[in-house]
């Protein structure tokens, strides 16, 4: 979900990410009852709404890191391990920042969707060479007076920053904080007092795991109440508030869920490498303590798998968030178990959500947190409805998940046919993801409308199949894809990563589903694969694994 804090939001002179969020008084141990449904309340259709008991804040991201500042000066707020820098709230700077993957066309795409003025980048990371992925877009740069680019291309780009080296038509970022003085900051304090918590503060670009991204625009309000119930649900206290950041910071499980939950509610976000690296996530976690660590299932995979696994401390480790795809029970035991991570939940959301709409509780039992994604936030709505009849289905019947709250972006930026795609006139969001509700208000996942095979005229989920699956000894990650079919419309495809040091057969495969589950679920092609298309994010993108196994099976 790539973020885009860009001075595209200068003209309203928003700050970005130094201006995050607050809240006076850190969380009882007692929050991790939040928003827990009443034992005796029952779900008796697939709707339900989330408790009101917690007011929403009503402040800007601003309002709410200055409140945070005062109440732990001294305290880490970043970490960034592999560079040594550590900054405490006091020192705590603000940030601009693109998807770092980007290339020339998708970055012109995004400045100039949103009419961004200035951009502030290293000249280079691994093998990004920015300045010149930045000229094939605006080849005057380098012969342009710093701050005074007139771009073809991108007319609203003005100034461009470099926080290493100098080059041709930037500015240093040295030069730039020298240039201002008192007045200045005056100024600025005098306009975040016009502010509104209405205002967008952040335009999040979605991970293009189904294709083009759109920018999600989404406001204080979204993202300062969501960190806040974020925080509250997993319980963060004044003993445990070190969290470990695996995710890239412009995917919202880091820039919402560790970021802003570390401006309301004070915890320490530990960044392990630019980017993922499960050896760096486990040496961050042992050297720095931490009591959280947030990830996707395939980051907890891949440090689990890390061949010196056991020569790591992580007992200081109670719990966390597994979030981005579809966690399959056994990965979610293992890490429990293996990883010290007792209290950790699955959380479900979209960016267009601000992002976490559905959560579990650290104190649920195994079983619930294994084969749910918990139960709806306070101050959200969520329904399931059947996509072609616009009904709500009945209790534990797959349908279309629809959410409705403070959370719901205001919309995609400057695309208001796409936004009414997806938003209806009552302002219910269409998440596009299958899932069904239980007589607990518990949800469960089980997968993209888009993914659902269709084989024959039976509805096949592919989570299903790969939880399933998941718990074959020699599987170490599984993805299941619908490939096109003349007879039967779409077959099942699946694409598995093997243990390591481990042999595996097609024959097997199909061996180890006869009499478990249905015929008609057994996959028709097996592909042993050594890894999977992803975003960089680290999120799998279904519609390319598709794409390249059906030219593999030849199809």
């Amino acid at each position: 979900m790539a973020t885009v804090r860009l001075a595209a939001l200068a003209h309203r002179g928003l700050p970005f990410l130094r201006r995050l969020g607050g809240r006076r008084g850190a969380p009882p141990r007692s929050a991790l009852h939040t928003g827990r449904p009443s034992a005796s309340h029952r779900v008796t259709n697939s709707y339900i709404q989330g408790t009101t008991d917690i007011p929403l804040l009503t402040k800007t991201v601003g309002q709410c890191l200055d409140e945070t500042v005062e109440r732990f000066p001294d305290r880490d707020a970043l970490v960034f391990c592999r560079d040594g820098v550590r900054k405490t709230f006091a020192q705590f700077k603000e940030e601009v920042s693109v998807n770092p993957a980007y290339q020339a066309l998708e970055l012109e795409f995004v400045l100039r969707k949103v009419g961004c003025k200035a951009l502030v980048f290293p000249t280079q990371f691994k093998t990004q060479k920015y300045y010149d992925i930045l000229k094939q877009s605006c080849p005057e740069l380098e012969k342009s007076t710093p701050g005074g680019l007139k771009s073809k291309r991108l007319p609203d780009l003005s100034i461009v920053i470099t926080v290493d080296s100098k080059l041709p038509g930037t500015f240093h970022m040295d030069e730039v904080m020298q240039a201002g003085d008192s007045s200045h900051v005056k100024q600025l304090r005098a306009l975040q007092r016009t502010l509104s918590c209405d205002e967008p503060i952040n335009i999040q670009f979605t991970s293009g795991t189904t294709g083009s991204p759109k920018g999600a625009t989404l406001s204080h309000r979204n993202i300062v109440n969501n960190a806040n119930l974020i925080g509250l649900r997993l319980g963060i206290t004044q003993q445990d508030y070190r969290v470990g950041l695996p995710a890239p910071l412009y995917h919202c499980l880091a820039s919402v869920g560790g970021c802003m939950v570390m401006a309301l509610h004070g915890s320490s976000c530990i960044f392990s490498s630019p980017s993922f690296e499960g050896k760096a996530a486990l040496e961050a976690v042992s050297r720095e303590k931490c009591s959280f660590l947030h990830g996707t299932p395939t980051m907890f995979i891949d440090m689990l798998s890390q061949p010196d696994f056991d020569s790591y401390d992580l007992s200081s480790l109670r719990g966390g968030v597994i979030a981005g795809s579809p966690v399959p029970p056994e990965l979610m035991k293992m890490v429990i178990t293996r990883m010290h991570m007792p209290e950790l939940v699955v959380a479900y959301g979209t960016t267009e959500n601000s992002p976490v709409t559905f959560m579990g509780f650290p104190n649920d039992s195994i079983t619930r947190r294994t084969q749910t994604v918990g139960c709806i936030l306070p101050h959200t709505e969520a329904k399931i409805e059947d996509p072609e009849t616009g009904q709500c289905v009945p209790l534990n019947t797959a349908g279309e998940i629809q959410i409705r709250g403070y959370c719901v972006m205001l919309g995609y930026w400057d695309d208001p046919d796409k936004t009414n795609e997806v938003v209806t006139a009552e302002g219910w969001y269409k998440t596009g993801d299958l899932g069904s509700l239980d007589e607990h208000g518990y949800c469960n996942i089980i997968g993209r409308c888009k993914d659902m095979i269709i084989r024959g005229g039976e509805n096949i989920y592919p989570a299903e199949l790969e939880q399933f699956l998941h718990t074959h000894p020699k599987v170490e990650e599984i993805q299941v894809v619908g490939v096109k079919d003349s007879r039967m419309g779409e077959e099942i495809c699946a694409c598995i990563r093997v243990k390591a040091g481990q042999d595996c057969t097609e024959e097997e495969i199909k061996a180890f589903c006869k009499g478990k589950i249905s015929h008609f679920k057994i996959p028709r092609y097996v592909v042993f694969v050594g890894q999977y298309p992803l975003t960089v994010s680290g999120k799998i993108q279904k519609y390319r694994l598709r794409e390249q196994m059906e030219k593999h099976l030849q199809l």
